[in-house]
């Protein structure tokens, strides 16, 4: 740990690494390239402390840094220690809906940013025509349409039909987009959702439109209508956005608080 590469901020000055981010910076390029796999439990403290020749205090402060990350979990005492967490969409989702909430982004906005990303991974869909894709979104489709008339809410499971229309259409990047987007989307729709008067039947109608939406959409993808599947599922998105905006004012900023 003697080298300690420096870094230009932003003014032009040159910044130093603390040890401690050195630390945090290694053990996290064993997590992010697999060296360390989920549940993983790092070393003892003092395996650590002689590796990288440092003090209990700065192994510690890197523990905070990776911890603050999502990337390890920390127990004390004595059966405690340090255990891997791989990245995933939840703690991205969380932060970037921190950063979108300080910034005062509106519910409109990130409801569009949906509406955006989905049509053309339809459009890939149905362009591709696989077989398996099919079978993956009608097999959702069964699963989703026996819970209709259940106790519970659709909307988990609705947004996890959009995510899984936009995974199969092979673009990662996109995917963990969706992904991060689909926690905001779904705490929207089930803010949107508390409004709606109990016993009325709205919710089940909402979960009948939307599945009927979702199995026209799997019918133009096995037509092979790559046009008609991005056009449909466009629409389908701006007019879903507007029943749930209905219930917020134009300028309603995300609210990831609670």
């Amino acid at each position: 740990m003697n080298r300690r590469p420096a870094d230009i901020d932003a003014t032009g000055h040159v910044r130093v690494p603390k040890t401690a981010e050195l630390v945090a910076a290694a053990l996290r390029r064993q997590i992010i390239r697999g060296d360390l796999r989920e549940g993983d439990g790092l070393p003892n403290e003092a395996s650590l402390m002689a590796r990288f020749d440092v003090s209990r205090p700065t192994l510690r402060e890197a523990f905070r840094v990776l911890e603050s990350e999502g990337l390890i979990g920390v127990r004390r005492g004595a059966h405690g220690g340090a255990r891997v967490h791989v990245p995933n969409g939840d703690v991205a989702a969380h932060f970037v809906g921190l950063v979108l909430q300080h910034d005062n982004v509106t519910v409109a906005d990130v409801l569009e940013a949906r509406s955006v990303i989905e049509p053309p991974a339809a459009r890939l869909l149905a362009a591709r025509r696989r077989r398996r894709d099919i079978e993956a979104l009608t097999a959702h489709l069964d699963s989703d349409e026996q819970r209709l008339a259940g106790p519970e809410s659709l909307i988990p499971a609705h947004t996890d039909f959009h995510e899984t229309m936009v995974e199969l259409a092979g673009n990662h990047t996109l995917a963990v987009l969706t992904r991060m987007l689909r926690h905001l989307v779904t705490g929207v729709t089930m803010a949107h959702r508390a409004t709606l008067p109990s016993g009325s039947g709205a919710e089940f109608h909402e979960d009948d439109l939307a599945l009927r939406a979702h199995r026209r959409l799997v019918d133009l993808i096995a037509a092979g209508d790559a046009t008609g599947a991005e056009v449909f599922w466009r629409r389908h998105l701006v007019e879903t956005n507007q029943v749930v905006l209905e219930h917020f004012d134009e300028a309603s900023v995300l609210d990831v608080l609670g």
